[in-house]
């Protein structure tokens, strides 16, 4: 049985408010109008009022409801799902704690320590992963080792440093300037506490669509979530075409790995707020796992410690995350 938790937040509640609403009609609201100025917030979208950015810059882009979510699209297209503050168990239970109550997670590693997490402020994470067509729209050319699978399926052979060069590009695209000094309106990747917030969104199971059952190539409860060594045919997949999770969020599971922002280190003992990882190292977290790895690798709280951010590989792409003011 799938297991949730509640979130108390504001932004939970509001969303839960308004999903009645949102489930039978989608607004879009067109972003660059003069009026008026400053940020839209979910209650303009559902009134259909027009906005523009804060600084009235004229970045274009959309923001939607849909079942109970704020959905912001940017100027190419990529969709944003708005991600509620609130906390939760990062890593794995090792069945000797009670943080929540249970058995240990079958296939877990020493390096998934339970510990709690705050996310203080809400945010944007992108509802698929970085796509082929989208990086060729930013940066010119495809690297991928699957470009035969088409403009839709992830892009791949990206290393940290070509994704933050793509971040960089499309930032300087849409007048996103001042990126180290007003980080709330870039895009980035995600950090690794937001990156398993957002995958688990809500549960505390394994995966997002229940326990895992076995650790290799076959596990019912990931098969419709994921692509994976069971159901790949060992390669990439077009992006969204698995059950997302509560959050709208594709391939959270699967596909391709994803780099998120931390430098790898241990986790803290105790509860901490908006972690950012360790603040020197070698190698970048990698998150979600592949299409030519099994069920154990797939899990939330996977994570992997031994890739160099100069490196790329056919199983490694990325998402991206954007602050709430956009």
């Amino acid at each position: 049985m799938k297991k949730t938790v509640i979130f108390i937040s504001l932004s939970s509640v509001f969303l839960l408010a308004v999903s009645a609403m949102a489930q039978t009609k989608v607004v879009v609201v067109p972003l660059g109008g003069k009026k008026p100025a400053g940020n839209a917030v979910a209650t303009d979208v559902l009134y259909g009022k027009t906005f523009s950015n804060k600084d009235d810059v004229g970045i274009t882009g959309s923001l939607e409801i849909r079942e109970g979510s704020t959905i912001y699209t940017n100027s190419i297209g990529m969709k944003f799902s708005l991600i509620p503050s609130g906390s939760f168990v990062m890593g794995s239970p090792d069945g000797t704690n009670t943080a929540p109550a249970g058995t240990a997670e079958l296939g877990r590693s020493t390096s998934e320590t339970q510990h709690f997490v705050t996310i203080s402020k809400s945010f944007y994470m992108q509802t698929t992963e970085v796509t082929q067509g989208q990086w060729v729209q930013v940066m010119g050319s495809n690297p991928s080792s699957f470009y035969n699978c088409g403009l839709n399926c992830p892009v791949e052979e990206v290393s940290w440093y070509d994704a933050q060069n793509f971040i960089d590009a499309l930032n300087a695209s849409e007048g996103r300037t001042n990126c180290n000094t007003i980080p709330n309106t870039c895009y980035t990747l995600p950090t690794e506490s937001q990156w398993e917030y957002s995958a688990r969104a809500g549960t505390v199971t394994a995966f997002y669509s229940g326990d895992i059952t076995n650790t290799s190539c076959s596990d019912p409860n990931l098969d419709t979530i994921g692509w994976y060594c069971g159901n790949s045919g060992s390669r990439t997949h077009p992006v969204a075409q698995k059950v997302p999770n509560n959050w709208g969020l594709f391939d959270m599971s699967g596909n391709v790995y994803e780099w998120v922002s931390d430098w790898y280190g241990t986790y803290p003992p105790g509860p901490v707020t908006d972690p950012v990882g360790a603040a020197t190292g070698s190698s970048r977290v990698i998150r979600g796992a592949s299409w030519q790895f099994g069920a154990n690798s797939l899990r939330s709280a996977y994570r992997i410690n031994s890739y160099h951010p100069g490196d790329g590989f056919a199983w490694v792409g990325f998402r991206l995350a954007l602050p709430p003011g956009q």
